[in-house]
């Protein structure tokens, strides 16, 4: 027997997915919560094999929630089940640890097989989740070394290159040799294209 907690702050959404997961031999749904910090507090109690989130709940989200599960019950697998569709809602709730990700309306075959392959260690993602999460990896740059990332945040604090220089104890031409670097490997024109495009994709962060 498969138990499961639904975590979505639609009493409605809640209970037609309940409705539809009792049609299934293996299933029980054990608890349901409206938020993130209800599903936190079954989590530890129930000791369900999955919990079915939606992303977006009052105070703790889906996402954190789903982060913080690894801690506090780390045999429980998380399926996300949500309307929101979009790049950084998805990396974010995968990045959390989702095992799973299914958008609302998808077919109930489709549901049921994604608590079994989560329950089982498995995962699952919907052909238009999968194709974006793939265009997302094929589109990264290539990850940047430790000392150039030092230079581009040098160079983002507004720091000349002899500055960035002395303050590394390299030369003005070898600074100037990871600035190429850079540019090169995320398609930036210039110096400040460079630091705009290594801060959208986290390789450094702007104080």
């Amino acid at each position: 027997m498969i138990r499961i907690v639904l975590a979505d702050d639609h009493p409605v959404v809640r209970a037609g997915l309940a409705a539809i997961l009792g049609t299934q031999p293996d299933f029980a749904v054990v608890g349901e919560a409206n938020d993130g910090a209800a599903l936190l507090a079954l989590a530890v109690t129930l000791h369900p094999d999955v919990v079915i989130v939606d992303l977006a709940m009052p105070g703790v989200d889906g996402a954190a929630a789903i982060r913080e599960l690894a801690t506090i019950a780390p045999a429980t697998r998380a399926l996300v089940l949500t309307a929101f569709d979009s790049d950084e809602r998805i990396f974010a709730a995968i990045e959390a640890g989702a095992r799973g990700y299914l958008l609302k309306g998808a077919p109930r075959a489709e549901i049921f097989q994604a608590v079994r392959l989560v329950a089982a260690g498995g995962s699952l993602l919907q052909p238009p989740v999968a194709a974006r999460l793939v265009a997302r990896v094929v589109a990264a740059p290539p990850p940047l070394s430790a000392r150039v990332r030092t230079v581009l945040k040098l160079a983002a604090q507004g720091h000349a290159n002899k500055a960035i220089a002395a303050q590394l104890g390299i030369t003005e031409r070898t600074v100037k040799y990871h600035l190429s670097t850079a540019m090169a490997h995320l398609g930036a024109a210039n110096r400040t294209e460079a630091v705009a495009l290594a801060a959208r994709h986290g390789l450094i962060e702007l104080s």
